[in-house]
């Protein structure tokens, strides 16, 4: 009948749009996609608010799976959860386009997502170049794209946003991603990111946000609380973005 693939925001339950839980509310199946990002309450309280019972949805599921889905939404109302904005993942563009091959009719509802959500640090979002992440360091993959494209950011005085890897088991913090950006910069030595550089640290953007500016050695050992962070490597500054930025300079004071 429908697939109705709905953004939820990035920090609880009452984030969702009036449509967006109209559209729940009518569905006969919800699923949630739980591994490209995380909402900053558990899944019951989703369930609570939404009076719906909610299926997780793994990458399995959403990516090789997808036929489970997509075939409830042959004869169902079926809504299918996003953390943030409907498409901020390729693989919620894969199955958009896999329930338009099986003549599934498919509604979009979006939302808040991270891309410009990190307008709060006052960085012009239209001068954000490519958007980068950074995964966990696992045997034989110690891949240094985020590095690469910083660089391709800098040249043209972009800012960069680098999203930071999440695992069922532990989400990376700030501090784990300039550890690994910082021996990458070891490795390569080319001056792209170093003690020096100048950083945003974010956490819970959406939420109960933590901002914090400053040099990498200042934020290298700054407690950013729970999950989910980021970085952003600012570019070329326009005279209003660094008034905002002073906004969350580090305290140098002991």
């Amino acid at each position: 009948m429908t697939l109705y693939m709905i953004g939820i925001g990035l920090n609880d339950e009452e984030d969702i749009t009036i449509k967006g839980l109209k559209k729940i509310k009518e569905s006969d199946y919800v699923f949630l996609e739980v591994y490209t990002s995380k909402l900053q309450v558990v899944m019951k309280r989703l369930e609570s608010f939404y009076n719906k019972k909610i299926i997780a949805a793994d990458r399995d599921l959403v990516e090789q799976r997808a036929d489970e889905i997509l075939s409830k939404a042959k004869t169902k109302k079926v809504s299918f959860l996003v953390v943030g904005d409907v498409f901020g993942a390729t693989t919620h563009t894969d199955l958009f386009l896999r329930a338009k091959e099986k003549g599934v009719e498919v509604e979009i509802i979006n939302n808040a997502s991270i891309l410009n959500a990190v307008g709060v640090t006052g960085l012009e979002l239209y001068k954000f170049g490519k958007t980068t992440s950074i995964p966990y360091k696992e045997h034989n993959f110690r891949p240094e794209t985020a590095y690469d494209v910083l660089k391709s950011n800098q040249k043209s005085g972009l800012h960069t946003l680098i999203l930071l890897d999440i695992k069922p088991d532990r989400n990376m913090t700030v501090n784990e991603a300039i550890k690994i950006m910082l021996e990458i910069e070891n490795k390569r030595k080319e001056k792209v990111f170093t003690n020096n550089s100048m950083i945003l640290g974010c956490a819970r953007l959406g939420g109960d946000y933590k901002i914090k500016y400053g040099k990498v050695s200042e934020l290298e050992n700054e407690d950013f609380g729970k999950p989910l962070h980021c970085l952003i490597v600012p570019g070329k500054l326009h005279f209003m973005e660094e008034e905002a930025l002073a906004m969350w300079k580090v305290s140098t004071k002991k």
